[in-house]
Protein backbone atom coordinates (compact mmCIF):
# COMPACT_ATOMS: atom_id res chain seq x y z
CA UNK A 1 0.00 0.00 0.00
CA UNK A 2 1.38 3.58 -0.77
CA UNK A 3 1.41 6.14 1.34
CA UNK A 4 0.84 9.91 0.59
CA UNK A 5 2.79 12.97 2.46
CA UNK A 6 0.34 14.98 4.47
CA UNK A 7 1.18 17.58 2.14
CA UNK A 8 -0.63 15.53 -0.92
CA UNK A 9 -3.79 14.65 1.52
CA UNK A 10 -3.79 18.69 1.97
CA UNK A 11 -3.49 19.39 -1.80
CA UNK A 12 -6.78 16.53 -1.75
CA UNK A 13 -8.66 18.22 0.31
CA UNK A 14 -7.97 21.87 -0.77
CA UNK A 15 -9.28 20.61 -4.52
CA UNK A 16 -12.09 18.79 -3.06
CA UNK A 17 -13.80 21.72 -0.26
CA UNK A 18 -15.08 24.92 -2.11
CA UNK A 19 -14.47 26.81 -3.94
CA UNK A 20 -13.08 24.34 -6.30
CA UNK A 21 -14.87 21.48 -5.62
CA UNK A 22 -13.38 19.33 -7.93
CA UNK A 23 -14.78 15.61 -8.06
CA UNK A 24 -13.13 12.75 -6.69
CA UNK A 25 -12.26 11.14 -10.17
CA UNK A 26 -11.08 14.37 -11.34
CA UNK A 27 -8.82 14.47 -8.82
CA UNK A 28 -7.69 10.80 -8.87
CA UNK A 29 -6.77 11.35 -12.31
CA UNK A 30 -5.15 14.39 -12.02
CA UNK A 31 -2.67 13.00 -9.30
CA UNK A 32 -2.55 9.41 -10.24
CA UNK A 33 -4.41 8.23 -6.68
CA UNK A 34 -6.72 5.77 -6.26
CA UNK A 35 -10.58 6.71 -6.15
CA UNK A 36 -11.20 4.68 -3.24
CA UNK A 37 -8.02 5.86 -1.17
CA UNK A 38 -9.26 9.57 -2.04
CA UNK A 39 -12.76 8.23 -0.46
CA UNK A 40 -11.34 6.56 2.99
CA UNK A 41 -9.51 10.11 3.32
CA UNK A 42 -12.83 11.75 2.74
CA UNK A 43 -14.67 9.96 5.13
CA UNK A 44 -12.19 10.26 7.47
CA UNK A 45 -12.25 14.31 7.25
CA UNK A 46 -15.84 13.91 7.55
CA UNK A 47 -15.62 11.93 10.76
CA UNK A 48 -13.26 14.50 12.32
CA UNK A 49 -16.13 17.19 11.92
CA UNK A 50 -14.59 18.68 8.68
CA UNK A 51 -16.61 19.74 5.66
CA UNK A 52 -15.77 18.06 2.60
CA UNK A 53 -17.98 18.32 -0.46
CA UNK A 54 -16.40 16.85 -3.45
CA UNK A 55 -18.82 17.45 -5.61
CA UNK A 56 -20.30 20.23 -7.73
CA UNK A 57 -23.16 20.01 -5.64
CA UNK A 58 -24.84 23.43 -4.92
CA UNK A 59 -24.46 23.47 -0.84
CA UNK A 60 -28.31 23.49 -0.41
CA UNK A 61 -27.99 20.18 -1.49
CA UNK A 62 -25.69 19.03 0.95
CA UNK A 63 -26.49 16.56 3.49
CA UNK A 64 -27.84 16.87 7.09
CA UNK A 65 -24.54 16.77 8.70
CA UNK A 66 -22.28 18.82 6.56
CA UNK A 67 -24.72 21.56 6.92
CA UNK A 68 -24.97 21.24 10.95
CA UNK A 69 -21.01 20.95 11.14
CA UNK A 70 -20.85 24.42 9.41
CA UNK A 71 -23.66 25.48 12.17
CA UNK A 72 -21.23 23.86 14.49
CA UNK A 73 -17.81 25.48 13.33
CA UNK A 74 -19.52 29.22 12.81
CA UNK A 75 -21.27 29.36 16.15
CA UNK A 76 -18.91 31.97 17.68
CA UNK A 77 -18.27 33.63 14.49
CA UNK A 78 -18.47 37.45 14.06
CA UNK A 79 -19.73 39.04 11.04
CA UNK A 80 -16.14 39.48 9.40
CA UNK A 81 -15.04 35.83 10.29
CA UNK A 82 -18.21 34.02 8.89
CA UNK A 83 -17.70 35.77 5.38
CA UNK A 84 -14.51 35.16 5.22
CA UNK A 85 -15.24 31.76 6.53
CA UNK A 86 -17.80 31.41 3.55
CA UNK A 87 -15.95 32.82 1.14
CA UNK A 88 -13.25 29.93 1.95
CA UNK A 89 -16.06 27.30 1.58
CA UNK A 90 -18.23 29.00 -1.52
CA UNK A 91 -20.91 29.69 0.63
CA UNK A 92 -23.13 32.97 2.10
CA UNK A 93 -23.51 34.33 5.40
CA UNK A 94 -27.83 33.65 4.17
CA UNK A 95 -27.46 29.85 3.97
CA UNK A 96 -26.01 29.59 7.23
CA UNK A 97 -28.71 31.17 8.70
CA UNK A 98 -31.25 29.11 7.53
CA UNK A 99 -29.02 26.25 8.42
CA UNK A 100 -28.76 27.47 11.67
CA UNK A 101 -32.89 28.64 11.94
CA UNK A 102 -33.51 25.17 10.40
CA UNK A 103 -30.97 23.15 13.59
CA UNK A 104 -32.84 24.98 15.76
CA UNK A 105 -36.42 24.62 14.60
CA UNK A 106 -35.38 20.38 15.05
CA UNK A 107 -35.40 20.98 18.16
CA UNK A 108 -38.43 23.19 18.83
CA UNK A 109 -41.31 20.19 19.55
CA UNK A 110 -40.88 18.73 23.07
CA UNK A 111 -39.21 15.13 23.30
CA UNK A 112 -41.57 12.50 24.64
CA UNK A 113 -40.77 11.31 27.62
CA UNK A 114 -40.17 7.48 28.09
CA UNK A 115 -43.82 7.13 29.91
CA UNK A 116 -45.29 9.41 27.43
CA UNK A 117 -43.42 7.26 24.44
CA UNK A 118 -44.76 4.03 25.93
CA UNK A 119 -48.37 5.23 26.06
CA UNK A 120 -48.52 6.55 22.98
CA UNK A 121 -46.46 3.02 21.45
CA UNK A 122 -49.86 1.26 23.32
CA UNK A 123 -52.46 3.55 21.82
CA UNK A 124 -50.99 2.81 18.17
CA UNK A 125 -50.60 -1.13 18.91
CA UNK A 126 -54.75 -1.11 20.07
CA UNK A 127 -55.74 1.81 16.77
CA UNK A 128 -54.06 -1.48 14.33
CA UNK A 129 -55.97 -3.98 16.14
CA UNK A 130 -59.29 -2.17 15.91
CA UNK A 131 -58.31 -1.02 12.66
CA UNK A 132 -57.34 -5.31 11.86
CA UNK A 133 -60.54 -6.03 13.24
CA UNK A 134 -62.72 -3.61 11.51
CA UNK A 135 -60.52 -4.91 8.01
CA UNK A 136 -62.03 -8.23 9.15
CA UNK A 137 -65.66 -7.31 9.57
CA UNK A 138 -65.52 -5.42 6.13
CA UNK A 139 -64.62 -8.48 4.58
CA UNK A 140 -67.20 -10.10 5.98
CA UNK A 141 -70.33 -8.11 5.45
CA UNK A 142 -69.02 -7.30 1.64
CA UNK A 143 -68.69 -11.22 1.30
CA UNK A 144 -72.71 -11.10 3.22
CA UNK A 145 -73.74 -8.69 0.13
CA UNK A 146 -72.15 -10.45 -2.77
CA UNK A 147 -74.18 -13.26 -1.31
CA UNK A 148 -77.44 -11.75 -0.79
CA UNK A 149 -76.97 -9.60 -4.01
CA UNK A 150 -76.25 -13.33 -5.56
CA UNK A 151 -79.49 -14.75 -3.97
CA UNK A 152 -81.62 -11.70 -5.54
CA UNK A 153 -80.34 -12.04 -8.44
CA UNK A 154 -81.44 -15.55 -8.45
CA UNK A 155 -84.93 -15.03 -7.37
CA UNK A 156 -85.48 -12.50 -9.76
CA UNK A 157 -84.74 -15.25 -12.93
CA UNK A 158 -86.88 -17.65 -11.07
CA UNK A 159 -89.72 -15.40 -11.09
CA UNK A 160 -89.30 -14.06 -14.25
CA UNK A 161 -88.97 -17.85 -15.44
CA UNK A 162 -92.20 -18.69 -13.72
CA UNK A 163 -94.09 -15.87 -14.29
CA UNK A 164 -93.89 -16.04 -17.78
CA UNK A 165 -95.25 -19.92 -17.21
CA UNK A 166 -98.07 -18.81 -14.81
CA UNK A 167 -99.79 -16.37 -17.29
CA UNK A 168 -100.43 -19.33 -19.93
Amino acid sequence: MRRYSEAVKADVRRRMSPPHKQSVARISKELGIHVITIYKWKKTWQLQGEVVAASDMDPEGWKATDKFTVVLETAGLKVTELSAYCRKRGLFPEQVERWLQAAQDANEKPVLSLKEQKELEKLHAQEQREIKRLKQELRHKEKALAEAAALLMAAKKIQAFWGEDGDD
